[in-house]
């Protein structure tokens, strides 16, 4: 959502240029350290080419491997100076030297690397703004609900609210929130630069989803913006998702992975809402097999009147997989595959789709694959078939 605009058509090249120097403190390399499977710097790249509104896409580095990965990904490289290069120096300026560099740009979008829930279509909206309503710069925000109060600094001195009467609280929903900047991008044109500003003249905001404003600035955000890019994040346009077989383990995601037992039989439990999913999934032509290394008696299977395969006493959880596969004549990418414990690993980190059900083992977590909100047998299995079919209908 943008606000609202004036009128007017600026031309001249437009280049989106991403910073990333090789000294970063806080996580080192951290611009190329993979995130959900692909460097962080990968993210903003797919989305800026994919959004096909920029003259040129380029990354300002002053480090080898950085700028091999920049290449990789499409994007063309300025070598920076090492006076732009030290921990105090501002973006501005090495935009200005950027710009000294490349006197043929005349709009610069700075795209921030540690953003990567950005998505193509917010960027073609905000080169729109600057293009064609008359703005000379336009940053990103997010709305916040968040009450503000004055800090003390003399100790024993009261506090006072700053955005809110106490005695008349609003509730969520009534309450429009306010306005911050994530940080996600600036663009700006190459007058206002020269003047020592990112913004200025005609400004605008353009206001980002919550669920795509991220920022990654120490190791203590990474697990948090892996799990929101991996349900929020931009997969490319490229290559669609196809998935025409998923494996899924009975023990600890159909079920919670608690038995039952009595002196005659054993009794285990799952949810409906599972059998759900896959039906869901099998109405999409996705075949299912469900799994387990334990020995399942056969009256027990019976009993569960499950709508799909079932295969027991699988010790090689991958052999079985990569037989399956040899059969359908698929590859991993046309495979999904949902574990929970160490014995699934294997077969998650091959798979070109994963999931792991929110309770699952630490090993099985830290295989980059879509981690659920719901345990096993809770609905695990039904929230990775709408993450699955969510995948292959966009296109993903």
């Amino acid at each position: 959502m943008a606000a609202a605009g004036g009128s007017g058509e600026r031309r001249g090249h437009l280049a989106a240029v991403i910073l990333a120097r090789g000294g970063s403190k806080g996580i080192p390399l951290k611009n190329i350290r993979k995130l959900a499977g692909r460097p962080l710097i990968a993210w903003v790249l797919r989305a800026a080419l994919d959004s096909q509104a920029f003259d040129s896409v380029w990354v300002s580095t002053d480090n080898d491997e950085i700028e091999k990965v920049a290449k990789e990904f499409g994007a063309q490289v300025h070598r920076r100076s090492a006076e732009v290069s030290k921990d105090t120096t501002p973006s501005l300026e090495t935009i200005q030297e950027f710009l000294q560099h490349h006197p043929e740009v005349d709009i610069v979008g700075n795209i921030q690397a540690t953003s990567p829930c950005l998505h193509p279509l917010d960027l073609a909206k905000v080169v729109d703004m600057i293009r064609n309503q008359g703005y000379d710069s336009v940053f990103a925000v997010v709305r916040h609900h968040m009450f503000r109060w004055r800090e003390v600094k003399v100790p024993g001195e009261g506090t006072v609210p700053e955005n809110l009467n106490p005695a008349c609280r609003p509730r969520r929903q009534d309450w429009r929130g306010e306005l911050f900047e994530n940080g996600s991008f600036y663009f700006a044109t190459k007058e206002l630069i020269s003047r020592g500003l990112l913004q200025g003249g005609k400004m605008a905001y353009y206001e980002m989803k919550p669920e795509h404003s991220i920022d990654i600035d120490v190791d203590l955000d990474w697990p948090i913006a892996e799990q929101r890019v991996k349900r929020f994040g931009y997969f490319g346009k490229e290559v669609p998702t196809v998935v025409k077989l998923l494996v899924c383990n009975i023990d600890g995601c159909l079920t919670d992975g608690r038995v039952y037992v009595n002196q005659k039989h054993e009794f285990i439990s799952y949810s409906l809402r599972d059998l759900d999913g896959i039906q869901k999934l099998m109405e999409k032509g996705v075949t299912i097999l469900l799994i387990s290394q334990r020995n399942i008696h056969p009256s027990l299977i019976s009993t569960m009147n499950l709508p799909c395969e079932v295969e027991v006493n699988t010790i090689n959880k991958m052999a079985v997989l990569q037989m399956r596969m040899s059969e359908m004549g698929l590859s991993f990418y046309e495979v999904a595959y949902m574990g929970c414990s160490d014995s699934d690993v294997e077969c998650l980190k091959f798979a070109g789709t994963s999931g792991v059900p929110v309770d699952a083992s630490t090993a099985a977590k830290m295989t980059d694959s879509f981690s659920c909100t719901q345990g096993g047998g809770c609905g695990a299995i039904e929230e990775f078939a709408e993450h699955i079919i969510t995948l292959m209908e966009s296109g993903r």
